[in-house]
């Protein structure tokens, strides 16, 4: 075609061309592409990426080779489109991405399909056979002082203020691992370990700004991928704290969200926020008003934590697929979710079940901080509770708070009606509400609660404690400094229960992690707890055997854990005087055993005559 005036022509062709470059300037590469690499083989064939660059839906994508883009979905914001592909049948390698205006491609960036390892979906999960270790890693060891301040990472660290960082990290914790192994430890779970760049109060990790990204002062994401595999050689499992609820509000892409149905936003609100009303009872009470189910659901947990709104499917796709990479790059055991049940109940579903679809044997636990056991009961896949109102949850298992509950008063009271070791009786007689009850988790403590030695300071309170949640039907969960009698009040503030674990910073002035450095009152703590672990390691009966339990008498607890080959009395005197049972009331228990072995003290005891126990103390027979 002519153009009648030759200077109009070549001005519409210095305006093409000037169009192109400043398209091509306004993105003159992709920012980020998430995933930043897959998997062949995966059961779900579909991957949506999510692409980022400056205006970048004014570009089509084409990928190279076999790869078929099945749709490119645009949102709200230019600087992001979504490319969802089929996976089906691709090969590992290395393939082309570009992005064409028109017939011009603008840019191309090359994205890996690698191979998958072998069995990865079967992988086995942490089971009722593990014991679980929590760290809070800013608080455990400081293994790498040259990553404590990065240049990319706002707050600095300052050991000297409570709430500030301390510079724990991965390297420190892979450091003790001979440690954890010694003491018997077989799952770890570690406080959130990705990128939380908020200026204060940052070490929780729980505000989290890049989903595929290790915080920078912890370490790398190959530095956690060499965690897990340093823990799987020596037999040990890895467990990530992951948050679905809420992400930080320093996230880049809180910063630039998609589309403003990414969170939840309240009107008068300042910047969006309105606080939860924290009352999850409304997820499934029926007398519940809609307005406050809302305002839990879709309050935000905290000023720095916006809301995510999992009702979105394309929120719920992000997660699971994050979710997804993680376990499959860095070979994970587990996860463990937190706030669980603030989450949209359809959402959280959704995305429990996507990743036990891809990984049938993996465990996940939620945080279902509730003080009911049906309430705690219907968040547990399978629950009878929750499907009266065609719920499933897929949640594999859940935490027993009411335990917890129990536990933080029981070595303080004297028997009474509802009082002493009848507290935990009742817990146990509620079971039936589990539809998996060897799959909860129990604890004494975590790093959101006071201190179990701070409640309970004397090492004889600590050894019943330990007695019991080492015995009992679940998985039991230590917090880290436990075992050598860390104590911290709740009431001074979350930095005082998550304290420096002593001999995890150069020049500290004790080194609790060697027998030597340790106060003998420590030593008493950890050879107790060291014990119990390792003998807990392969009794049948305490994995997952039944549990046949006698209501206390005098403070005195007695239960049974057996299969058909092995069976375990536990006896717990919460009492303060010495008690003597007559062993004829244990007589469905006991069976025909003659005599039974207390694993901590190494004693024999004839079960045909009264068994003696002394003040505040336990016993774990082995009967034979």
């Amino acid at each position: 075609m002519r153009f009648p005036n030759q200077s109009l022509f070549n001005m519409k062709k210095i305006i093409f061309f000037l169009s192109v470059m400043l398209f091509s300037a306004a993105y003159s590469q992709v920012q980020k592409v998430e995933p930043a690499f897959w998997w062949s083989e995966m059961k779900n064939p579909e991957l949506q990426l999510l692409v980022y660059g400056k205006n970048i839906e004014n570009f089509q994508p084409e990928f190279s080779g076999s790869i078929k883009i099945k749709e490119v979905k645009k949102v709200e914001n230019p600087n992001y489109l979504f490319i969802t592909v089929d996976t089906q049948n691709i090969q590992p390698g290395i393939f082309k991405l570009s992005f064409k205006n028109g017939s011009k491609t603008v840019s191309t960036i090359k994205y890996e399909f690698k191979q998958r390892q072998q069995h990865s979906s079967q992988r086995s999960g942490f089971t009722s056979e593990d014991v679980m270790y929590l760290i809070m890693p800013d608080r455990f060891a400081n293994g790498n002082p040259k990553n404590d301040n990065t240049p990319d990472t706002a707050e600095k660290a300052d050991r000297s203020n409570k709430d500030g960082r301390h510079g724990g990290d991965i390297a420190g914790i892979i450091k003790n691992l001979d440690y954890l192994q010694e003491l018997g430890v077989t799952t770890l779970w570690n406080t959130p370990l990705l990128e939380d760049n908020e200026p204060v109060t940052s070490y929780h990790g729980y505000a989290q700004s890049d989903y595929y990204k290790i915080d920078p002062r912890y370490g790398t994401n190959e530095d956690y991928k060499n965690l897990a595999d340093e823990l799987h050689k020596r037999k040990m499992k890895l467990v990530m704290d992951y948050v679905t609820n809420h992400w930080g509000s320093k996230s880049w892409i809180i910063k630039d969200l998609p589309s403003k149905d990414w969170i939840h936003y309240w009107n008068g609100g300042e910047n969006g926020f309105k606080r939860s009303n924290y009352r999850m009872t409304t997820q499934f009470d029926t007398n519940a008003a809609k307005i406050d189910a809302e305002n839990c659901m879709d309050g935000w947990f905290d000023t720095t934590m916006p809301d995510m709104n999992q009702s979105n499917p394309m929120v719920v796709n992000y997660m699971a697929q994050n979710a997804i990479w993680w376990i499959e790059y860095a070979g994970l055991d587990g996860l463990r979710v937190d706030t669980y049940s603030y989450n949209d109940k359809k959402g959280i579903a959704d995305w429990t079940k996507r990743i036990t679809d891809e990984y049938p044997n993996l465990n996940i636990v939620g945080e279902v901080w509730m003080h009911d056991q049906a309430q705690m009961s219907y968040w547990q896949k399978d629950s009878k509770i929750a499907a009266i109102e065609g719920y499933n949850s897929y949640l594999p298992s859940v935490m027993d708070f009411t335990l917890h509950d129990a536990l933080g008063q029981v070595f303080h009271e004297n028997e009474g009606w509802d009082s002493g070791m009848q507290r935990v009786y009742d817990n146990f007689a509620n079971d039936f509400l589990y539809p998996n009850i060897n799959n909860i988790l129990v604890f004494a403590e975590n790093h959101d609660t006071s201190r179990f030695n701070h409640i309970f300071p004397k090492v004889e309170d600590y050894k019943l404690a330990m007695s019991l949640i080492l015995t009992v039907r679940g998985i039991p969960q230590l917090y880290y400094g436990s075992e050598i009698g860390m104590a911290g009040d709740k009431g001074k503030g979350d930095g005082d229960i998550r304290r420096d674990f002593p001999g995890g910073w150069i020049g500290d002035s004790q080194n609790a992690f060697a027998a030597s450095g340790r106060t003998k009152e420590q030593n008493e703590y950890f050879d107790f707890t060291k014990k119990l672990l390792n003998w807990r390691k392969t009794n049948e009966a305490i994995h997952n055997g039944k549990t046949l339990h006698y209501i206390p008498n005098n403070n005195v607890y007695v239960y049974f854990r057996y299969t058909d080959n092995k069976r375990v009395m536990v006896v717990i005197n919460n009492n303060k005087e010495n008690q003597s049972l007559d062993l004829k009331r244990f007589s469905e228990g006991i069976k025909n055993f003659k005599k039974g072995k207390d694993i901590i003290s190494d004693r024999n005891f004839d079960l045909k005559t009264n068994l003696s126990v002394p003040a505040k103390s336990s016993l774990v027979l082995e009967l034979n």
